[in-house]
């Protein structure tokens, strides 16, 4: 019996569910393995800059709070959508530490603090149902979510200004700009897969804004 006869043998559900199950395991094992290399290369300029520990934080509760993720109710099993998530996650981590500061270290650490505690508050809101690729995990419609619909992905983009003003490297301007670019197309990736939920069309009717208020 070839593999493909046993394949057209099992139901195409069961091999829908085998799929989002290895592309989640395989999402979580990269972002640890991508977040230690990032954390180890960042450590090594703390002793000068300190305040760049916030930006290695910052990370790795993404990573944290990714592998505590419970399953999603549907997921997208899109090439594009996986190749944004896997983008959106390892563009910030190739960053650098380097560069005279366009701030003073509070303006910047106070940008990164700020930018930290409102995608915290975001997680925290959402608990379990974080993640990185376009799925469903059961919608969240308080907290930081009363007043924009990604405000994890809004914090992220305060920690990076705070973090570049701090770090005003042109490779570090390149990576941000091209993951602001990223992030933008995964809010729309994910609100594609989550528009068949009435709930979060009905949320989307409340909270207006996906990002800024008067801007996105």
């Amino acid at each position: 019996m070839t593999l493909a006869s046993m394949m057209n043998d099992i139901p195409s559900d069961a091999v829908q569910r085998r799929l989002q199950r290895c592309m989640d395991l395989g999402e979580r094992a990269f972002s640890v393995l991508l977040f230690a290399g990032f954390a180890a290369n960042m450590a090594a300029a703390l002793a000068i800059r300190p305040w760049d520990g916030l930006i290695i934080f910052s990370e790795g509760l993404v990573v944290l709070f990714m592998v505590l993720r419970r399953h999603a109710a549907a997921v997208s099993t899109r090439p594009m959508d996986w190749l944004l998530a896997l983008a959106g996650t390892s563009l910030p981590m190739l960053v650098r530490a380097g560069g005279h500061p366009l701030a003073p270290p509070q303006v910047g650490a106070s940008l990164m603090v700020a930018g930290l505690l409102f995608s915290i508050w975001g997680k925290l809101i959402l608990r379990r149902s974080f993640g990185l690729a376009a799925a469903n995990r059961g919608v969240v419609n308080s907290g930081a979510y009363a007043f924009v619909r990604h405000p994890i992905y809004a914090g992220y983009l305060v920690i990076y200004v705070g973090f570049l003003l701090l770090n005003p490297l042109p490779w570090n301007a390149l990576v941000y700009g091209l993951d602001a670019a990223v992030l933008v197309l995964r809010i729309l990736a994910e609100e594609r897969v989550l528009t068949s939920d009435p709930v979060y069309a009905r949320f989307r009717g409340t909270v207006r804004w996906r990002l800024a208020p008067g801007l996105f």
